[in-house]
């Protein structure tokens, strides 16, 4: 009658060992931890770090690697609150509308007489026209560039620019709409941006997030501080494509509207400034990919890099009108290289050459990838969590786990003997099941994830007790004790399940609504509601099944 099926046990059995196997590494962390960092750095070809993970043997290749991430509160590292200046994309906006808006007003030429640019604030464009009395016939021309068929706001027929005119000066802005619209997307690209290059950079878990209209909420837990963060976000890795007007003597030397002057870098031009247009041909936002490479004739240390269809289109067109002609590949407002147009470049690919090591050409093509940050970050508040803290509280929490670890496994053997410690056997499996399972996720642990194991803890019994009062009454009326385990364990069931249902609803509910400590607890605490039914039901009765069919007890006492 107490019968649980072969493979049922060999099922059991192998679930145990898989959440417990991945477990393991946890109780070795900085050793694993070490493994794991130079495995990740020799997939970007260090032959250094692979003889060294050959030399040390950090960690058996074939047991499971996987760590449970511990947070910015148990491990320390950086917090950044960034206000991203939104205004700046509204300039570049306005920059790269100006060409349309000069060709469109040149087509107009007979109405509105000659043209000009003027200096105006942030986030408009305004233009003298010659003759004010066609200034009607440019604010409708003008219009009819920001009446796209579906705008960027996604509504049908929506302007995406406000165009007025007020005696002989035309002024452009973006609509409230498109305002808010870029807002949106300015904030959504900068968090993406971001969050690629705080994970290839190496860290694991970052919490990147939007607060307000503006602001991005970036806590990396495991870095040295506040200020490494902010240069590897800072860090803008702006690749622009100038037209060259010609040089210039210093930085300092008077050019016309529309042109910059920007230093070389170039170990051959020392000294060297270029005067350039403003306006880029193209920008590193068309680009798809970035890769370190090696010359083929020198062997040095290159970047390659590959256009979006519309970059190629752009690159191909211009090269294709200039040859002869230089042009510069900017690099955060530094010239790296100005060479002369040999011939049209139509493959929408090319690499950039300098004074690059191995590292320094695996880094910019990071940063590439990465794309450039839309607009500048000022960071408002900023705070680096010590390693010390973060041990203090994985102390505090340890030492609650095992207290309250303690309390339960002697109230347990008290109260029923040695079904008693059957259930202390499978509480410490469930313990560490829910390390394997966080393991598996890659879960991050912090202070109330740590809250939601010593609470499953007390919660884990809970089925064990239901189980051993259903057999204790099981047994007044059941011929024999294999009939009352049998009984106790089916008419228990359904209370169990139904217990552990209404918890978990509680938990995915605080995981979908919450954010931060609060998704961490529901976590660990759902993990645990799963885990704890496992070994209650299976893990558990299995035991008794090998105890029973081993001693064959004519009587039991639970």
């Amino acid at each position: 009658m107490l019968q649980i099926p072969l493979w049922n046990r060999l099922f059991i059995l192998l679930v145990l060992l898989a959440g417990l196997s991945f477990a393991f590494p946890n109780f070795f962390y900085e050793r694993v931890e070490r493994h794991n960092d130079a495995v990740a750095e020799m997939e970007r070809d260090s032959i250094e770090t692979e003889a060294l993970l050959a030399e040390e043997a950090l960690w058996p290749g074939f047991l499971p690697s996987t760590l449970v991430n511990l947070g910015l509160d148990l491990r320390g590292g950086a917090h950044l609150l960034a206000e991203v200046r939104v205004e700046d994309v509204y300039v570049a906006r306005m920059d790269a509308l100006w060409p349309e808006v000069r060709d469109t007003l040149r087509d107009l030429r007979n109405e509105v007489g000659g043209i000009r640019r003027i200096d105006a604030d942030p986030g408009l464009l305004q233009v003298r026209v010659e003759n004010a009395d066609g200034m009607s016939a440019a604010v409708a021309a003008v219009r009819e560039l920001g009446q796209p068929v579906v705008s960027l706001t996604g509504a049908i027929g929506d302007t995406t620019l406000d165009v007025s005119g007020s005696g002989d000066v035309l002024t452009v802005r973006l609509s409230d709409a498109e305002q808010q619209a870029t807002n949106d997307r300015t904030m959504q690209q900068s968090i993406e941006i971001v969050r690629r290059r705080v994970d290839e950079a190496g860290t694991r878990e970052p919490t990147i997030q939007r607060q307000g209209q503006d602001r991005i909420l970036i806590q990396v837990p495991g870095i040295g501080s506040a200020q490494e963060l902010k240069d590897l976000i800072g860090t803008t890795a702006r690749l622009t494509f100038h037209p060259v007007v010609g040089r210039a003597g210093s930085a300092d030397e008077d050019v016309e509207s529309r042109q910059i002057v920007l230093p070389s870098i170039d170990p051959q031009d020392t000294g060297t400034f270029y005067i350039l247009e403003e306006t880029p041909v193209v920008t590193g936002d068309d680009l798809v990919d970035s890769q370190p490479s090696f010359e083929q004739q020198s062997g040095l240390p290159v970047v390659t890099f590959r256009f979006n269809p519309s970059g190629a289109r752009d690159f191909g067109e211009y090269t294709a009108a200039n040859v002869g002609a230089p042009f510069a590949i900017v690099l955060d407002e530094e010239v790296i290289s100005a060479p002369v147009i040999r011939q049209a470049i139509t493959g929408g690919a090319g690499q950039i050459s300098g004074n690059f090591t191995v590292e320094s050409s695996t880094e910019l093509a990071i940063l590439l990838r990465a794309g450039a940050l839309p607009a500048e970050m000022t960071f408002l508040e900023e705070r680096t969590i010590g390693p010390e803290l973060g041990a203090d509280s994985i102390e505090a929490g340890q030492t609650a786990a095992l207290v309250a670890f303690a309390a339960v496994l002697l109230f347990m053997i008290l109260s029923y003997g040695t079904f008693g410690i059957f259930a202390s056997i499978a509480l410490i499996l469930n313990v560490g099941m829910i390390f394997g399972v966080l393991s598996l996720i890659g879960a991050t642990l912090t202070l109330p994830g740590i809250a939601g194991i010593v609470l499953t803890i007390g919660m884990a019994v809970d089925a064990n007790v239901l189980v051993f009062e259903r057999i204790r009454e099981e047994l007044k009326t059941a011929r024999g004790p294999a009939r009352a385990i049998e009984l106790g364990y089916e008419r228990a069931l359904s209370a169990i399940i139904d217990a552990n249902i209404t918890t978990f609803i509680i938990a995915t509910i605080l995981f979908v609504l919450g954010s931060g400590p609060v998704r961490g607890f529901s976590v660990t605490l759902g993990i645990g509601i799963v885990t704890s039914v496992f070994t209650a039901i299976y893990v558990t009765r299995l035991l008794i099944i090998f105890w029973f069919e081993r001693r064959r007890p004519k009587t039991i006492e639970v």
